[in-house]
């Protein structure tokens, strides 16, 4: 949704209650009236959109084996859960949603927190074996090029929308949802040798396309 200045005169004390609730929501004045005036209108912001699908993945993963904490009117959401490896690591899934476009867009942080170089040596074997994997299988799902990086412990993953068709806010998170449960199964088994082959690791993610909503 494209934005516009406009000049509104305001009374000073109706200003003031507003900077003050823009405060604690951790927003700023313009975006807090901004929305004010949406929902009266019955229109919902893509700051709304995006904090709506965040409260949906908390729902799916929240209470569960992840540990979740959403920033209101923040376009990112943290999800941690902890590595069966030596002195417990933990991996954070960093979930960002650009607020432009019709259907949703944004990209996946996977962090891990560790200083073990063995560990972030199978993580990179597992990254590149991950990597190409997706290649193959995503290759004709979507219209749009996934972007994958893996820097210094953090693997940066960009959510791949299919043809022809718009996710609603449950569809996106419960797409969102499934690829993170996913891949925190697929990761943790990996390292800890429950795949005897890549053919194993391989029909797991199989599943995974077969039976959710991809992303």
């Amino acid at each position: 949704m494209q934005k516009s200045l406009y000049s509104l005169i305001l009374m000073d004390d109706v200003v003031r209650e507003i900077d003050a609730i823009a405060r604690k929501q951790n927003t700023n004045r313009s975006n807090l009236i901004n929305q004010i005036l949406a929902e009266y209108v019955s229109m919902v912001t893509p700051e709304q959109r995006i904090y709506n699908i965040f409260n949906c993945i908390d729902n799916l993963l929240g209470h569960n084996a992840f540990d979740s904490y959403i920033e209101p009117n923040e376009s990112t959401m943290s999800l941690k859960s902890s590595l069966n490896y030596r002195y417990r690591p933990t991996i954070r899934y960093l979930v960002e949603l650009y607020r432009t476009g019709e259907n949703a867009s944004g990209e996946l942080k996977i962090i891990f927190r560790t200083q073990s170089q063995e560990l972030l040596f199978r993580l990179a074997e597992f990254f590149e074996l991950w990597t190409k994997m997706e290649k193959i299988y995503l290759k004709d799902y979507s219209a749009q090029t996934i972007n994958y990086s893996f820097e210094n412990g953090k693997f940066t993953r960009t959510f791949a929308m299919p043809r022809d068709r718009i996710y609603d806010n449950e569809e996106t998170a419960r797409a969102i949802s499934d690829y993170i449960r996913m891949f925190d199964d697929i990761v943790k088994g990996y390292l800890t040798g429950a795949y005897m082959s890549f053919a194993e690791m391989e029909n797991r993610y199989l599943q995974y396309l077969n039976g959710s909503v991809v992303i």
